[in-house]
């Protein structure tokens, strides 16, 4: 059964995200104050780790084999923060 489901993040460089293998991420955004992803996952397949890596702007941007998911801001706007997805070879 497919379902979209939510999956809080931290504004860090780099980090695991346990979710449904097939799980196409959607939608990065802050609600109430927390960074979120959104993904469109089956519920009945096998849970997987992916490797999510944020940069701020202005920062350096190592994004090789990385796919952009987006963009999303805190502190009312001051800080922008851009998400890729590694993806394994």
């Amino acid at each position: 059964m497919k379902s979209i489901w939510k999956f809080p993040i931290e504004i860090t460089d780099k980090q695991k995200v346990f979710m449904p293998r097939t799980a196409k991420i959607l939608s990065v955004q802050v609600q109430r104050e927390t960074p979120y992803i959104w993904a469109l996952v089956d519920t009945e397949e096998q849970i997987s780790e992916r490797t999510l890596i944020i940069h701020g702007t202005g920062h350096p941007c190592v994004c090789d084999a990385s796919e952009f998911v987006g963009t999303f801001q805190v502190a009312d706007g001051s800080l922008v923060f851009h998400l890729f997805e590694k993806k394994e070879a």
